[in-house]
């Protein structure tokens, strides 16, 4: 049974994935391995799965295959946690996927950013608002690029029944502050900086533990085993981690523009459950930088192996 706004809301914490979108060799989309795929996941206990979003490549997605896709994980999913599909574009485009993704068993929907704009902040109050009235999903907003937020415009979205969430991708932690403070508890507040581990420590001083982990498609193991050591405060574990997978994840994804996702299809082949290649506009890794990749994930799951026993408690 499809999740109430308010049920969304409150589960809309810990630790949550971002499944790739697997393509064969002639760029279409892979169901069967997607399917595979995030049985997969949902075998490593993600608080949430969310589906056809920037990791999926939702931006290459037409409206038929993300149909297909939402249909397939939620199917997947079967009740065990809450599938949350992307969405975006103009507000009637964004309204399209919606009315698609309610259909076919989503949670609930991320919204991307308007389609290119710079808008005013009145503008872009009630491009929210039109897409939040499309739907009887749960929404949870997204911060970033040309999304930027005032404080006093997420307070009045968060009037809104339907919206539930704000997924915070610039940073800032003053604006976030004031965000949170404004919001006033209505809304789960969700790292969403990419290779969102990096942050994890500077988003637990404003009391967000919740975050979407992209490594989580390829190393769950390394992703629940830093995720556990930043609840337990564990800084000699996080520091460890962070040296030996996490920073070094990031400078290679630093090198080309478009490589937080590359790496991640790249991650899954090294680890043997290959997804197929990114469809341009993005490029793939090289053999050599995949062959880092492989180092990285070796030099991660040492750290584990030498860490205390991580909690097997479900989805915490």
């Amino acid at each position: 049974m499809r999740m109430a706004p308010e049920q969304l809301r409150n589960q809309l914490r810990g630790l949550f994935s971002f499944p790739v979108t697997p393509f064969t060799a002639e760029g279409e989309i892979d169901l069967p391995r997607f399917r595979e795929h995030v049985r997969w996941m949902i075998e490593n206990r993600p608080a949430a799965l969310f589906v056809c979003g920037g990791t999926g490549e939702f931006f290459s997605l037409n409206l038929e295959e993300y149909r297909v896709l939402v249909g397939a994980a939620a199917e997947a999913a079967d009740g065990q946690c809450p599938v949350i599909a992307g969405t975006g574009y103009g507000a009637a485009l964004a309204a399209k996927f919606a009315e698609a993704a309610e259909e076919a068993g989503a949670d609930g929907l991320l919204v991307f950013p308007p389609y290119l704009i710079q808008p005013e902040q009145d503008g872009l109050e009630e491009h929210y608002r039109r897409i939040a009235a499309s739907t009887s999903l749960g929404l949870i907003l997204y911060q970033r690029d040309n999304a930027i937020f005032a404080p006093a415009t997420v307070g009045r979205l968060s009037q809104i029944k339907n919206i539930v969430g704000f997924k915070d991708g610039l940073g800032d932690m003053e604006r976030l502050l004031r965000i949170q403070r404004e919001a006033g508890g209505r809304l789960a507040i969700l790292n969403g900086m990419p290779t969102a581990e990096l942050s994890a420590p500077a988003f637990l001083g404003l009391g967000v533990l919740n975050y979407s982990s992209a490594v989580f498609n390829f190393v769950p193991d390394i992703a629940r085993a830093f995720y556990q050591a930043l609840r337990k405060d564990d800084r000699v574990a996080i520091n460890r981690l962070l040296d030996a997978f996490y920073r070094p994840l990031a400078q290679l994804r630093e090198r080309r523009k478009g490589y937080a996702v590359a790496l991640i299809k790249a991650g899954l082949r090294v680890v043997g459950k290959p997804a197929g290649n990114v469809r341009p506009p993005l490029v793939d890794c090289n053999d050599k930088e995949e062959a880092e990749l492989k180092v990285m994930i070796e030099a991660g799951q040492a750290v584990i192996q030498n860490l205390a026993p991580v909690s097997r408690s479900p989805r915490s």
